[in-house]
């Protein structure tokens, strides 16, 4: 326990899924958390159940995609708490379609949101970080990030995107001499809601359908579960990883392997 200790910690989509599991977990190893997202309901549950079973959590309206909310949410952060340490740039839209049938508009959103999000969380919340002592930023990218994935074009860009961005500002921060160090998560196929979201409305039509792309594509066809992330952010938010920074931290169950 205690593993990031009065640390203060921003979460993205922090109101399911695999923010959620994050927020949980760094909460539940001393971090205060801000739990964020546009699902208000759920985010609040969220930081409910996390100040509920010992946790400190509040849960702040966030839309990634504008830069106003963003300064205003790394403003209450540091109001609320008295700094920022980390940041897990969480929040993800994956949409299926070709190249030949993706539409302007689901390309733009889910590069809104996978990258322009992730940009912007970044330019924002390092000056709040260095003030408090420097700390982590954990840019939560895909194995789609790392190697093709048909029919997820889009997506597999912005993903793509997130790994190099996370590198390029890792180098910089070192540059600025910060304390900041900046690393990218790339998980396999995961257990979440985000599979609810790439079509098919039945819950279990949804489960079918993890298992079987695991079963097709992953060594030994094992789903990953939210907390294998959320441990690996964990890691890189403490400092256990106080020499690692630019890097890919992929936990896939040797997909890419």
């Amino acid at each position: 326990m205690g593993r990031v200790q009065n640390k203060v910690a921003l979460i993205t989509g922090g109101a399911m899924g695999l923010g959620q599991a994050s927020a949980q977990r760094l909460a539940e190893e001393g971090a205060k958390v801000l739990v964020t997202d546009i699902e208000d309901s759920v985010g609040q549950a969220t930081a409910d159940k996390i100040n509920a079973d010992g946790g400190e959590a509040i849960f702040l309206h966030h839309d990634v995609t504008q830069e106003k909310e963003w300064i205003e949410v790394i403003e209450k952060a540091v109001s609320h708490y008295g700094a920022l340490h980390v940041l897990v740039n969480n929040a993800g839209v994956a949409i299926t379609g070709t190249i030949l049938d993706m539409s302007m508009e689901d390309y733009r959103l889910q590069n809104a949101i996978n990258l322009d999000g992730v940009f912007l969380g970044m330019k924002y919340a390092i000056p709040a970080i260095t003030e408090s002592g420097g700390g982590s930023i954990i840019n939560l990218s895909s194995v789609a990030g790392i190697k093709g994935a048909p029919g997820l074009c889009a997506y597999a860009m912005t993903k793509g995107g997130v790994r190099l961005l996370s590198k390029s500002v890792a180098l910089e921060c070192v540059s600025m001499e910060n304390n900041i160090r900046v690393n990218s998560v790339h998980p396999g196929i995961i257990e979440t809601a985000i599979w609810d979201k790439m079509g098919g409305e039945d819950v279990g039509e949804n489960r079918t359908r993890i298992s079987e792309a695991a079963e097709s594509i992953i060594p030994g066809g094992k789903v990953g579960q939210p907390t294998n992330i959320a441990n690996g952010v964990l890691f890189l938010a403490s400092d256990e990883s106080s020499y690692m920074t630019g890097s890919e931290l992929v936990i896939d169950h040797g997909f890419t392997a």
